[in-house]
C-alpha cells in the first residue's frame, strides 16, 4: 500500500475539471481518496493507521491511498464548497473508493479493517 498526498496543483486540477483525475483513479487496482481537514480527530486516527499500514506493507498490495487536507489550501472555501456540492457529503473525513478506476463506494470514518474491506473486490 502506498500513501500519496495530493498537492495544491492536484486540488486545482480537481476544481478546474470538476472531478478527480483518471491518473489518480486508475493508478492502482484499488484506490482510495481521502478528503479531510487537518484538525479532524477521526482523520488523525485514520492517518495513523494508514501510516502504519503503508510501513508494514509498502509493496504488498496494489493499493494507493491519496489524501488531501483541504483546510490547508489557500482556496479552502472553494474546495470545501466543491466537495460538499459534488458529493453531497458534509462530513469529514470523506473517503471515496475505486477499483480499476470505477467508483465502488464512499464512507466517512472507518477503522482499518473497514477501510481495507472497502478496497476489496
Amino acid at each position: 500500500m502506498k500513501r500519496i498526498p495530493l498537492t495544491e496543483e492536484d486540488a486545482r486540477q480537481i476544481l478546474d475539471t470538476g472531478s478527480i483525475p483518471d491518473r489518480i483513479l486508475c493508478s492502482a487496482s484499488a484506490v482510495a481518496v481521502v478528503l479531510t481537514q487537518s484538525w479532524c480527530p477521526q482523520w488523525l486516527v485514520m492517518d495513523d493507521y494508514l501510516h502504519r499500514w503503508a510501513s508494514e506493507e509498502p509493496d504488498g498490495e496494489d493499493v494507493q491511498v491519496y489524501h488531501l487536507e483541504y483546510d490547508r489550501l489557500p482556496f479552502f472555501s472553494r474546495f470545501l464548497a466543491w466537495k460538499e456540492e459534488t458529493f453531497k457529503n458534509y462530513d469529514i473525513p470523506y473517503v471515496r473508493f475505486y477499483r480499476k478506476g470505477t467508483f465502488v463506494g464512499d464512507a466517512n470514518f472507518l477503522d482499518l479493517e473497514g477501510f481495507k474491506a472497502s478496497l476489496k473486490p
